[in-house]
């Protein structure tokens, strides 16, 4: 399974700012409820700012000195609730209007992710794994789900209360707020830097600790391979080794936690100790009253945790910056099919040209597949491509279908020019049944109806029973209802061929290309099946892949592939007739390989093992 990448962090400069900005653009429909948000966290920071000027008020009216905010503890404590009930109305505000925001935002983005991975030419999936893929529209998105939700509005909150927070000390004391200033946010910075890399430890260690698990997997896996080489030993060495590492790095990162924690004691403990040693020289001198000192201890205490908060959601905000770099840039991948633009309602009449077609695939561009390639199917005409493995057989049917853009030659569909449709246009006309048939996990209804999306009971029915479906599907008691599970898990090889042919004769489509759909079934599931497919490519232009050389005694005509080139053509009698053939050869192979036998009983002439 393909593992998810892991959130890029990078720096902030232009370029991440520029990702802000694309983010800013899906959230605009929205930014009624951002600004609803954005009041409510200015207006809750300013009021959780006014507790700690209330609570040195009350210590203030209870030993005699002047409060700031006049009243006795009445009025105060009346205050203090008002204040809380505020702060908690506008919380709820906030926390509801931003999630309202990310939300609907985080929406839309994974919906135009997804319509754009759908647009994609098919190169472009080469060349990705599936995990990264999916990694996108999931922990890149959840990403930017933190940006939106969370760190964007903590941020400034975090920058107010450290610049109103400041603003209120130096009103308090300007000693104290200078040794404040000396103390608390260095030793704020350098405790968040010395957390990072703890954190940093703790995460090599899960992943060694990961790795050693990986271990114990492929060896229970493999058991049997294992003990039938007698490797025991080594693979109990390989563990204990990654194990060895795992204590390691644990004992390594025991020795900074308790590091840390020391520093935390005497770094912040002992800067609020000294202030308030300082402070209670201030009280005894008269220069400011207990109620002041409370108040200062407090609003120190808030600004050590923006200070701090602020490191950790500048972190936050680089990971998120790279997770939507990452999105937008697939965002911006050159479409193959806009889903924006309908389909055109365009007739097919099934004839199909390659003409001088030279092609290899982007992934692998130093080793040419076809070379100097033509084939023509004329409308209603079966033809079978048949070859060695790699000769290039099923490269013509991705050339057919648009997966791949032609390095040299020309395609064409009823003698115009593939460029003059688009691939959905043509794509609406061809229909594949695969060797290796892999169905949606839905029902069978679903998967039936793929072909043709608004087909009626009656069209799915009658595609099955064309099929030979409806037989097995009518057994079931839920019938068309009936959950194939993931892949079609739940329905034999035959059964999941049949429901393949059933769905393409719903899509009653102009072309036809049969990727060898009876080669790994039982005789009577390929009986089934066959006599289904006999029935699908009546009156449809049929190209065959052929592994099983049995299978295409009935076409129009034959084509030997060999490394990229059309070695040989004919019919199925004349190419297995023709002494020292290509085509006689492979079929001499398969019956020596198979016990090949013909419908009549006899091979063909040049077929019998020499």
């Amino acid at each position: 399974m393909d593992a998810p990448d892991e959130p890029v962090i990078k720096r902030l400069d232009r370029d991440s700012l520029m990702a802000l900005r694309r983010v800013w653009h899906y959230m605009r429909p929205y930014r009624g409820w951002f600004a609803a948000g954005m009041t409510a966290l200015v207006l809750s920071t300013l009021t959780i700012l006014t507790i700690p000027q209330l609570a040195g008020d009350l210590i203030n009216v209870a030993t005699g000195a002047d409060p700031l905010i006049p009243g006795d503890l009445g009025t105060l404590g009346r205050i203090f609730v008002a204040i809380l009930i505020l702060q908690a109305f506008l919380s709820f505000i906030r926390i509801y209007t931003f999630a309202k925001v990310s939300e609907y935002t985080l929406s839309d983005i994974r919906k135009s992710l997804y319509d754009r991975m759908l647009g994609l030419p098919f190169p472009f999936y080469e060349k990705r794994r599936v995990g990264e893929l999916t990694s996108r529209i999931t922990n890149d998105v959840t990403e930017l789900q933190d940006l939106i939700s969370n760190i964007l509005a903590e941020f400034l909150r975090q920058i107010a209360t450290l610049v109103l927070g400041v603003t209120a000390l130096f009103f308090k004391s300007p000693q104290l707020t200078g040794l404040m200033l000396l103390i608390i946010p260095v030793a704020a910075v350098a405790a968040m830097y010395f957390g990072r890399y703890i954190r940093r430890l703790a995460r090599e260690r899960q992943d060694m600790l990961a790795e050693s698990n990986v271990v114990v997997e492929e060896t229970l896996q493999n058991i049997q391979t294992v003990k039938s080489f007698t490797n025991e030993n080594l693979e109990s060495r390989r563990y204990a080794s990654f194990q060895a590492k795992v204590v390691q790095l644990a004992m390594q990162a025991a020795r900074y936690r308790g590091l840390f924690v020391s520093f935390i004691i005497i770094a912040f403990l002992g800067g609020i100790g000294l202030i308030m040693w300082y402070g209670s020289t201030l009280i005894a001198s008269g220069a400011m009253a207990a109620g002041d000192l409370v108040s200062f201890i407090i609003y120190t205490a808030f600004i050590g945790g923006s200070i701090s908060g602020m490191v950790e959601l500048y972190g936050g905000l680089l990971r998120s910056v790279g997770a939507s770099d990452r999105i937008f840039d697939m965002l911006h991948e050159d479409l193959e099919v806009d889903l924006a633009q309908p389909p055109r309602s365009l007739a097919l009449g099934g004839a199909v040209s390659l003409a001088n077609v030279r092609f290899a695939y982007p992934t692998r561009p130093d080793i040419t597949v076809l070379q100097d390639f033509t084939l023509s199917l004329a409308p209603g005409e079966k033809v079978a491509l048949a070859g060695p493995s790699g000769a290039g057989k099923s490269t013509v049917a991705q050339l057919i279908l648009g997966f791949y853009e032609l390095e040299q030659g020309s395609l064409s569909y009823d003698g115009k020019p593939a460029s003059a449709f688009s691939k959905r246009d043509i794509r609406r006309h061809i229909a594949v049944v695969p060797q290796e048939v892999i169905l949606f996990g839905g029902t069978i209804r679903e998967n039936i109806a793929y072909g043709k999306p608004d087909a009626t009971d009656a069209e799915i029915i009658e595609a099955a029973t064309k099929a030979n479906a409806w037989q097995f599907i009518s057994g079931f008691p839920e019938k068309l209802e009936t959950v194939v599970g993931e892949r079609g898990i739940k329905l034999s090889g035959g059964q999941r061929q049949r429901v393949a042919i059933a769905r393409a004769i719903l899509k009653d489509p102009a072309i036809l290309i049969l990727d060898e759909a009876t080669s790994s079934l039982d005789a009577e599931s390929e009986r089934l099946v066959q006599d289904a497919l006999e029935l699908l490519m009546n009156n449809r232009t049929t190209l065959i892949i052929a592994h099983r050389l049995s299978t295409i005694r009935k076409v129009d005509r034959i084509h030997v592939l060999q490394e990229g080139r059309i070695a040989e053509t004919g019919t199925f009698e004349a190419l297995a007739a023709k002494p020292g053939g290509l085509f006689a050869n492979l079929l001499r192979l398969q019956f020596e390989e198979s016990d090949l036998v013909l419908e009549d009983g006899a091979l063909p002439q040049g077929t019998r093992p020499s």
